[in-house]
C-alpha cells in the first residue's frame, strides 16, 4: 500500500526556509555592521593620521615663518649697517675736503672782501660777505673759478647799501670739487650739487 504523508511538510519546509533566511539576514546584518565598524575605524585612523600631518606642517610653517622674520630682521640690520658704513666712509673721505675748503676760501679771498657767512649743503657752498666794490666780488669769483677745490661760482645777490663806504653785500654759490677724485666722479658730484 502506498504511504501517504499527511504531515504538513510544506509548513515545515517554509518554517525551515524562514529560519535560514532569518539567520542569513542576521548574519548579513552582523557582517555589514562589522564591515561598517572596520571602515569607520580605518577612516578615523586616516583622519587622525592626516590631522597629525597637518599639525606637523603647521608647526614647520610656524618655524619657517619665524626664521623668515629673523632673516628679514637680519637683512634690515645689514642694510642699516651698510648705510652707516657708507656714511662713515663718506665722512672719512670728506674730512680732508673741509680743511681744503676753508684753506681755499682764505687763499682765494682778495683784499677788500670779507666773508660774513659760509653754508654748505652737499657739495654746494653758499658764501655771503661784504666787499669794498663789485669789482672785488668779480675778482673773488675769478679766484674761486681758478681754485682746484671750488668751481662754478655763481653770483646770486649783489647789493650796494647807502654810500660807497658801506660796500657791497653779496651772496654767491660755488661747487666744492676734489682734484684727487677722478673727473667722472667729480662731474657726477657737481651735477648732484647743482640739482640741490
Amino acid at each position: 500500500m502506498p504511504r501517504i504523508n499527511l504531515l504538513p511538510w510544506r509548513d515545515a519546509e517554509r518554517k525551515r526556509k524562514r529560519q535560514e533566511f532569518a539567520v542569513g539576514v542576521v548574519g548579513a546584518l552582523v557582517a555589514a555592521g562589522a564591515i561598517a565598524l572596520i571602515v569607520n575605524w580605518q577612516m578615523q585612523a586616516a583622519i587622525d593620521r592626516q590631522n597629525d600631518r597637518n599639525r606637523y606642517l603647521k608647526d614647520e610653517i610656524a618655524q619657517l615663518d619665524k626664521q623668515i622674520a629673523e632673516i628679514i630682521d637680519l637683512e634690515q640690520q645689514k642694510q642699516s649697517l651698510l648705510a652707516r658704513m657708507q656714511v662713515i666712509e663718506q665722512l672719512q673721505r670728506s674730512r680732508p675736503e673741509v680743511v681744503h675748503l676753508f684753506d681755499q676760501l682764505v687763499r682765494t679771498l682778495p683784499e677788500g672782501v670779507h666773508l660774513t657767512g659760509v653754508k654748505q649743503t652737499g657739495r654746494r657752498v653758499q658764501l655771503r660777505g661784504v666787499a669794498q666794490s663789485s669789482t672785488r666780488v668779480s675778482s673773488y669769483m675769478r679766484n674761486l673759478d681758478a681754485s682746484e677745490w671750488l668751481a662754478d661760482p655763481a653770483l646770486e645777490i649783489l647789493e650796494t647799501k647807502g654810500s660807497g663806504d658801506a660796500g657791497s653785500q653779496f651772496t654767491l654759490y660755488a661747487t666744492q670739487t676734489n682734484p684727487l677724485v677722478p673727473a667722472e666722479d667729480a662731474e657726477g658730484a657737481a651735477l648732484a650739487a647743482r640739482g640741490n
